[in-house]
């Protein structure tokens, strides 16, 4: 029996049969995650609370140009491989390897993050 199985039969007896919805999930560390899909929707929305965040932060704090947008490559990238290898503590390879879960939803966090950067900046800095 492997860990992850014997962890989803542990915590289906521990909650009395009852499934836990994706977000309760989410926030609990080792959750275990039935389907991938649900596990790849939470790192993808995570992913976009992150770019709307860091975008208001971004565009009150006059940041400009390149070092805004390496910063932001990197801490959305960092969080999420902290997120899972360290609090989900999930099977890369059952997801397609990390490179997968940490480009998982990136390019569309990326865009988020330059539409809120650029309107925030734009609203409170320009003349």
């Amino acid at each position: 029996m492997t860990s992850s199985s014997r962890r989803r039969e542990e915590l289906h007896a521990g909650n009395g049969g009852l499934k836990q919805s994706s977000w309760s999930r989410a926030v609990s560390c080792k959750a275990v995650w039935d389907e991938k899909d649900e596990f790849l929707d939470v790192v993808y929305w995570f992913r976009q609370i992150i770019a709307v965040v860091l975008g208001v932060i971004w565009g009150v704090a006059p940041l400009k140009g390149f070092l805004g947008i390496a910063i932001f490559c990197v801490i959305n990238a960092g969080v999420l491989y902290v997120y899972f290898s360290s609090f989900q503590q999930v099977d890369e390879e059952e997801y397609g390897g990390t490179w997968e879960l940490t480009k998982e939803g990136f390019m569309t966090s990326f865009a988020l993050f330059l539409v809120v950067w650029i309107i925030f900046f734009t609203a409170l800095h320009y003349d």
